[in-house]
């Protein structure tokens, strides 16, 4: 039976997530408040408030235009669309990969299996920043340099092997039972899969969508060198240009650091219940 802590107990371990919370929290309070801060920089205090508050570092970076082709164009709105479409197209493409690869590894037996997990393996041992030069050379081929396809497919060429991995992890732990059992009941390996795999392994697909577009969504390094119009940045990109070399735009900075947030901040919120599940899938097995 389990005994109930004591208020002592209890009240020391409000205490600590207390202090852990402020501790995740304050270089957030810091941002919103050269978010919101006139043109001086908030000086230093215990708790960071805005001086002079307003909405103008805001409205620099949301309603940001340029002329492009002779027309004017929201500039903000361009390079949010192309982080959302890359990192969208990103998840699809690496999920819709890695499920059919990931169920092959988990359920079958063939030649070459082992060998190619250690390929897909290898192939995360490398910083994105190795593979720049040679993405751009054959980006700079095809013609897809300054492009959200040409995004796209490198974004995918790393998110797949992760995707795999993940994805496998998750089918290995749905009993082989559960597809037998519906093969006896007249349904075909497609169909048990389809029907019985793939609602059980929801909560990992979706959380394995969920990493794939937080890392084309965040990524950075690959999209400054492969980017060089403006009206094609994607959001980490336009963000760093307010940084320079002899100056640095910190309340605009931090204005936009807001705003690119809150898609993710959405999508963690309307994702939130598939989180705990998808993260804890294939942490046991059978």
């Amino acid at each position: 039976m389990n005994k109930k802590p004591s208020f002592l107990e209890s009240a020391a371990c409000h205490v600590v997530l207390v202090i852990a919370v402020a501790f995740a929290l304050y270089p957030v309070l810091w941002v919103v408040a050269l978010a919101f801060s006139g043109t001086q920089t908030p000086s230093p205090r215990v708790i960071p408030v805005p001086e002079a508050p307003t909405l103008a570092h805001l409205s620099a970076v949301v309603g940001a235009t340029r002329k492009v082709d002779g027309a004017e164009v929201w500039l903000f709105g361009r390079q949010l669309a192309n982080s959302l479409v890359v990192s969208l197209s990103t998840a699809l493409v690496g999920v819709l990969i890695a499920i059919p690869t990931a169920y092959a590894l988990a359920r079958f037996r063939f030649a070459g299996k082992e060998s190619g997990m250690r390929a897909l393996l290898a192939t995360q041992m490398f910083p994105a920043v190795a593979s720049a030069i040679p993405l751009y050379m054959i980006l700079n081929s095809l013609g897809l340099l300054n492009s959200r396809t040409g995004l796209v497919v490198c974004y995918a060429s790393t998110s797949v092997p992760f995707s795999i991995f993940q994805l496998r992890a998750a089918f290995e732990a749905i009993p082989i039972d559960l597809e037998e059992a519906a093969m006896v009941d007249g349904a075909t390996r497609f169909s048990a899969f389809v029907r019985v795999v793939l609602p059980a392994a929801r909560p990992a697909i979706a959380v394995t969508a969920l990493f794939a577009f937080m890392g084309a969504y965040n990524e950075f390094i690959l999209a400054a060198t492969l980017l060089d119009k403006e009206e094609m940045f994607t959001l980490p990109v336009m963000l760093q240009r307010f940084i320079g070399e002899y100056d640095a735009q910190w309340e605009k900075f931090a204005a936009g650091a807001l705003v690119v947030s809150l898609p993710v901040m959405a999508l963690f919120y309307v994702a939130q219940r598939h989180l705990v599940a998808g993260l804890t899938a294939g942490g046991v097995k059978g």
